[in-house]
């Protein structure tokens, strides 16, 4: 778990950066988790990883805001309690479409902002590595992290002016290639990598050093292998 000194408070209203985490129900949230952990805590687990998530982004002195796009009340509520904001999602439509939602919705009120959307399933999430990559990030006008297994993506930006056009899902590291967005290279960044979709996945962010609401779920279960 992360002591209490690694997360403060961003004190910083003019960071530039607005992010946003698109999150499913928690009825439907990691459903590949549950396999290792079970259906009872998979829901509880899902909304934790993006508690952690979320906290681990405001604290991060280069982010102005977060934008939750989210049609579950009980995450909305307990994410809008840590200072996020939330934005109905049109589940439908799908994931790239509910990052899409959320960015039209950070430059309706914001226009010339810096956009970048996080996965909400990184319960690692260190502050500063989060501050390397958008800093990082701010010289391109798309920049991507690809997953800890080098196949999907966690994070995609876009600079003022540039469209965002993610294409997640699958091998969408490819595709962001693909699409001209240039990959963040930076070394220990493993934070940023670390989404959490099965028991292993699970295991390896517990090595990383989880953050205090999936530490309190996680403390007295052992993750079963996948079966």
């Amino acid at each position: 778990m992360r002591t209490e000194g690694e997360i403060a408070t961003n004190t910083d209203p003019t960071g530039p950066w607005s992010l946003v985490v698109p999150l499913k129900p928690l009825a439907r949230a990691k459903s590949r988790l549950g396999r290792a952990v079970g259906g009872a805590l998979r829901p509880r687990l899902a909304l934790a990883f993006a508690q952690d998530t979320v906290s681990a982004a405001l604290a991060c002195p280069a982010v102005r805001d977060v934008v939750v796009v989210t049609d579950d009340p009980v995450a909305g509520a307990a994410l809008a309690a840590l200072g996020a904001r939330t934005v109905a999602d049109t589940p439908a439509a799908g994931l790239d479409a509910a990052m899409e939602h959320g960015a039209r919705a950070v430059r309706a009120r914001r226009g010339g902002a810096a956009v970048a959307v996080l996965n909400a399933d990184l319960p690692a999430l260190r502050p500063d590595e989060l501050a390397r990559v958008l800093e990082f990030s701010a010289a391109f006008p798309r920049a991507f992290v690809p997953d800890a297994q080098g196949i999907g993506t966690t994070f995609l930006s876009a600079t003022p002016g540039a469209e965002l056009r993610p294409a997640f899902g699958g091998a969408s590291r490819a595709r962001h290639l693909a699409s001209g967005a240039v990959e963040v290279s930076l070394p220990d960044i493993a934070s940023v990598r670390g989404d959490v979709d099965t028991g292993v996945d699970l295991r390896a962010a517990l090595v990383l050093g989880v953050g205090r609401f999936t530490a309190a779920l996680t403390a007295p279960v052992a993750p079963v292998v996948d079966r």
